[in-house]
């Protein structure tokens, strides 16, 4: 069935969240296979549709969005599917679910891995600063690990037993995490290990990164 859907991005951590998540409730959409930094997000067309030149973005007709745990989340809860994704409905469970997809996006991603992003591959940009580099990748492992045993005790995923947008988050940067020779516990690899065995996700890797040549 069409719903209008079109995702722009390919190459990143942040733009595997979007296809994953269509992947997993089924759903067809276009997708422009553009990347970060190479020209293609500065594009007047693409400017209109994001002015900070970021991917992803989602159009759902005319409703646009940029961010991508923004999109993650409003996918699942626009096609809803109870079967296969956690959309909480309680107050506390929900608050439950974003405590998690705000930790993973604040303490994991913004302020750890993406600090290593900009001062290493991207020191043209932003400079180079090895001691923030290795304090970001320290602040990694310290959070990462302070939360297994509360990945260990959550069950197959971090809800439970039934997947969520909190692990789409959460896999995105353990694998960041795993590109950078970040070191990681048995818990989390074992974690790792369950949620790669979702075709969604073996699907979503051939789509966001495609080979080059």
């Amino acid at each position: 069935m069409a719903h209008d859907l079109t995702l722009w991005g390919v190459g990143t951590s942040r733009t595997m969240r979007p296809h994953w998540m269509l992947l997993e409730l089924g759903l067809e959409y276009e997708f422009h296979a553009i990347g970060s930094r190479t020209g293609e997000t500065k594009t007047d067309e693409f400017m209109v549709l994001n002015p900070r030149h970021k991917i992803p973005v989602l159009r759902h007709g005319s409703f646009v969005l940029t961010e991508s745990a923004a999109i993650i989340q409003y996918l699942s809860e626009t096609f809803t599917r109870p079967e296969m994704i956690a959309v909480p409905r309680d107050a506390s469970s929900r608050a439950a679910l974003n405590e998690w997809c705000y930790f993973i996006a604040t303490e994991l991603d913004a302020g750890s891995l993406y600090v290593m992003r900009r001062h290493v591959g991207l020191e043209h940009i932003y400079g180079a600063a090895p001691k923030a580099v290795e304090a970001a990748r320290n602040y990694f492992m310290e959070n990462a690990e302070a939360m297994a045993p509360r990945i260990a005790q959550s069950g197959k995923y971090l809800m439970g037993d039934q997947f969520s947008v909190a692990d789409i988050l959460l896999m995105t940067c353990l694998d960041w995490a795993v590109t950078d020779r970040i070191p990681l516990s048995d818990t989390l690899h074992e974690y790792r290990s369950r949620v790669a065995m979702r075709p969604a996700y073996q699907k979503a890797l051939d789509r966001n990164f495609p080979p080059r040549g």
